[in-house]
Formats: C-alpha cells, sequence, structure tokens
C-alpha cells in the first residue's frame, strides 16, 4: 500500500527571541558598613547662572519697591530689573496673583501680605 504525503499549510508562530525578555535582576539585601564622616556641604549660595523664580523676584521687586504693587507692576518691574523674565506665557501676571493667593494660604508663615484689593506688599 501506498502513503501518501501531505503537506501542512498552517503558520506557525515565529520563535521568540531569547534576549528580548531579560529576568529582572535580583536586590542583593543591603550589608552593613561603617559609617563615614563627611564634611557637610557649605549652603548653596544663588550664582548668576542660576534662574530666580518668579515668586522670588516678585519679592525682591516688592522689598526695593517699598510700597504696595499689582501683579501686573511686579511682572513690569521683574523685567525691567533684568530678574526675571516669562518664558513666552500670555499671562505671566496671573500666574503671579494665584502664587502669591497659594503663598497667603500659610498664614503667619506666608512672605506676602494683601494692602488692597489686587496689591501687595512683603510681610
Amino acid at each position: 500500500m501506498a502513503t501518501k504525503k501531505t503537506t501542512s499549510t498552517t503558520k506557525t508562530a515565529p520563535a521568540k527571541n531569547a534576549s528580548a525578555k531579560k529576568p529582572a535582576a535580583k536586590k542583593q539585601p543591603a550589608t552593613k558598613t561603617a559609617k563615614t564622616t563627611t564634611a557637610k556641604k557649605p549652603a548653596a549660595t544663588k550664582t548668576a547662572n542660576k534662574k530666580m523664580s518668579q515668586i522670588d523676584a516678585a519679592l525682591a521687586v516688592l522689598k526695593k519697591a517699598r510700597k504696595p504693587m499689582s501683579c501686573k507692576e511686579m511682572v513690569e518691574a521683574m523685567a525691567k530689573q533684568k530678574l526675571w523674565t516669562s518664558p513666552g506665557g500670555k499671562t505671566p501676571d496671573a500666574t503671579l496673583y494665584a502664587a502669591i493667593l497659594r503663598d497667603l494660604r500659610k498664614g503667619t508663615d506666608a512672605r506676602f501680605k494683601k494692602a488692597a484689593p489686587g496689591r501687595f506688599t512683603n510681610a
């Protein structure tokens, strides 16, 4: 009797690459080591290459002005004194206003004080 050979037309899945999934590395348990004493780093000072934040610049402007100012006036003074410039936002005065209101929620620790509607001084 003759046997017929038939070919299979089913598709097989491609072989998975063994390097595609690596098992997670096991964490080594912490070992006790002698503590080394290192000298503390000196307190960081503001340098010329570090940018001042908007709210810090607003405080500097208020201290120099010694009078209540609106947020729009503060933003203009910050740009004039080259302390801070807007990175391209459309309403930097609204952003400053929101930041000052968040600061006022701190109560006695607040850095700003509301002098009149829309006007602030440093605390």
